[in-house]
């Protein structure tokens, strides 16, 4: 989703959010332990020669299987279910003919419909023996992810979660892609407000119980620039250097927050 820092002449804007009731959250837990289990099912099939395509039709059929539909397609186009970002690819990339190599790392975006809610979630997957430096950029995104999780508790700002992020990935010599965040969820796939994963703490939108959305930061082994490819969805670094993601839904309670796409209440 495109950045909007949600600043207008050093002010803050609040954002329409939509606050879940309990039925609403019963339902986005289902939708999004459904999403996890996706990414557990996936996960033994993400292995050398075998195609991104091949990553989608299971996926497809898994979700169809279980009373839901695959949000990514035909939304705004999209012409798959799942999204799967290998290497330089930062994200949106298409599932297609493209064979998994050893070495290689890829993000499988899952998105679940299940009676009328989202849920979404990625992971970045290890394809084998990976090199020291595919090894670093999965395990610094997933620990920029961990951090920016640890930030969530009520009255706390979305400044915070971004700052979290940010410090952390720098911290280790890597960069914050801008262009693209985390966002609320529910009803609709892409909801307010939207999730940097860079800011100042205390600024921003403070967290109140029954917010939902996801928290997927999107870090680079080089610089944070990007270009977005002829076919007007996949981005890849614009420098050629790895990139990594993980990604949760998250639910805000009265004293921290539930992690709705975990299986195990784990990040």
């Amino acid at each position: 989703m495109r950045d909007s820092s949600g600043i207008m002449g050093g002010l803050a804007v609040a954002p329409m959010v939509h606050i879940k009731n309990s039925e609403e959250i019963e339902r986005m837990r289902a939708t999004c332990k459904l999403a996890g289990q996706v990414l557990e099912m996936i996960a033994p099939h993400v292995q050398p020669g075998v195609s991104t395509d091949r990553l989608n039709s299971l996926c497809h059929e898994y979700i169809c299987d279980h009373g839901a539909i695959p949000s990514p397609l035909n939304y705004y186009g999209f012409p798959k279910s799942i999204c799967t970002s290998v290497n330089e690819v930062v994200c949106h990339g298409i599932p297609g003919k493209q064979v998994l190599r050893e070495g290689d790392i890829v993000n499988v975006d899952i998105t679940t419909k299940l009676d009328g809610y989202h849920g979404d979630t990625s992971r970045t997957f290890r394809v084998g023996e990976v090199s020291e430096r595919s090894d670093k950029i999965a395990r610094v995104a997933h620990e920029a992810l961990v951090r920016g999780i640890a930030a969530v508790k009520p009255g706390a700002t979305l400044g915070d979660i971004g700052h979290a992020v940010q410090s952390y990935a720098e911290s280790e010599g890597c960069s914050v892609v801008r262009e693209y965040c985390g966002h609320g969820i529910g009803r609709e796939f892409h909801e307010e407000p939207q999730v940097l994963h860079y800011g100042k703490p205390g600024r921003g939108f403070r967290l109140r119980p029954g917010m939902t959305f996801t928290i997927e930061p999107m870090i680079n082994l080089g610089k944070p620039d990007i270009r977005l490819l002829k076919d007007n969805w996949t981005v890849v670094t614009r420098d050629g250097s790895l990139s990594g993601q993980y990604e949760h839904t998250l639910l805000i309670t009265d004293h921290g927050c539930e992690i709705l796409t975990s299986l195990d209440g784990t990040v």
